[in-house]
């Protein structure tokens, strides 16, 4: 039941974020894109910008500072990868974004996380 209630909250911040994305002049490619080394929560693109975007939802915004870490970033980075010749353009700039939801709190983007 526990697990039931992370996904569905999972999901309704996934929507959150496109939303924000959307109204930020993002155009939404893909959601849950799933390759066999991960999966990336929303592929986005504005202009020549391409984002691959791992969106954390937690329940309280206190809890925002620790819902990602090195090791997810890495699976994401590995999935972009993967997607990136399925989506990219000649010229694009490509990069990995982290989009964190909490109920009642703006939606907090943070671009191009990934350096490795």
């Amino acid at each position: 039941m526990i697990r039931q209630a992370a996904e569905r909250r999972g999901r309704w911040g996934e929507k959150i974020a496109a939303l924000w994305l959307w109204a930020h002049g993002w155009h939404i490619l893909k959601t849950r894109a799933r390759v066999p080394m991960g999966e990336v929560d929303l592929i986005a693109r504005r202009g020549r910008t391409l984002a691959f975007i791992e969106v954390k939802t937690r329940k309280k915004a206190a809890d925002l500072s620790t819902a990602i870490d090195a090791y997810r970033l890495r699976r994401v980075a590995a999935a972009a990868q993967a997607l990136a010749p399925l989506h990219a353009r000649p010229g694009d700039s490509i990069r990995i974004d982290v989009i964190l939801i909490a109920p009642f709190a703006l939606p907090q983007h943070l671009p191009n996380v990934w350096h490795g």
